[in-house]
């Protein structure tokens, strides 16, 4: 059967993914594409399940007919155990956000860091890399700071406020980009660290809709400074208004989102996505309040 006639059933697993915009993101590309496609979030809140049943839900797809899933928090490290190969970048970052179903294999892959890579390439090209500083170095943060140092970066500062967690993580990358410096540090230490940053990445959760605020005293950025977030909800955070007020060039989350769906769809499908197309569905949703 080729890959245009073939059917695919896709799952997010993970907590709070009911109102996920990757589902209608694939859905729609798929229809572009003349696929029978259906993605379905498969919230573990709702069906009384933990981040440790991950691979329990897996077989259960399998065994259900599932071609894929998307893993989100809190199992892109727990799914790790359950997956017969895991790609060379997804070993490297130590997370899997996809999981292909072939041959009744588990094979995993991490589209963030790819995803990340697309949004700094497309959105921000050319945004200098000297050093750069990171916000947040959990969930997604791990695999954007990889992103950021495989485009380039040269020195890297990563802030979390729970210090065991960004040395953990500087450690382990300065094992991978040697001819890098990273370095780990706590949120007080940032206001001595712009003045040395060529860019900003928020990669913590202050900016979401049920984490209002910024994630750092913008007076003290400038219009030397390029300011991303990997937040999409809202797409136009409150520190990305700031920094554009400054002066500053800006990436929203949106790119990412974006960047991480396109990898995960052509994984699935084989088959190259339009990705400006899949930009314009998801701004559209975010407009509409979906």
């Amino acid at each position: 059967m080729s890959t245009t006639t073939q059917s695919y059933l896709v799952g997010l697993i993970g907590d709070g993914v009911m109102p996920s915009l990757t589902p209608p993101m694939h859905e729609a590309e798929a229809d572009a594409h003349g696929l029978r496609y259906l993605y379905r979030p498969i919230d573990l809140t709702e069906i009384g399940k933990e981040g440790k049943d991950v691979g329990e839900l897996l077989r259960a797809g399998a065994m259900l007919g599932f071609n894929a899933f998307n893993i989100t928090h809190p199992c892109k490290q727990l799914v790790l155990e359950h997956l017969d190969e895991i790609s060379e970048e997804a070993r490297a970052i130590g997370a899997v956000n996809t999981v292909l179903i072939r041959d009744g294999k588990f094979h995993g892959y991490n589209t963030d860091a790819s995803g990340f890579t697309y949004a700094l390439a497309n959105g921000l090209p050319g945004a200098a890399l000297d050093a750069v500083l990171q916000l947040g170095v959990g969930g997604a943060g791990s695999a954007v700071a990889y992103a950021l140092l495989a485009s380039g970066a040269k020195e890297l500062f990563l802030v979390d406020p729970e210090p065991s967690r960004a040395t953990e993580r500087a450690d382990t990358l300065t094992a991978q980009f040697p001819e890098s410096t990273i370095t780990a540090h706590t949120p007080a230490d940032v206001p001595a660290l712009l003045p040395r940053a060529s860019g900003v990445l928020n990669a913590s959760p202050i900016g979401m809709h049920h984490h209002p605020g910024v994630p750092l005293d913008v007076t003290g950025l400038n219009a030397g400074h390029w300011v991303a977030d990997v937040i999409y909800r809202p797409v136009d955070t409150e520190l990305l208004k700031a920094a554009r007020a400054l002066g500053c060039q800006t990436l929203d989350g949106g790119h990412m989102a974006v960047g991480q769906a396109v990898d995960a769809y052509r994984i699935i499908t084989g088959l190259a996505p339009e990705a400006p197309r899949m930009r314009n569905h998801l701004l559209e949703m975010l407009e509409a309040g979906l």
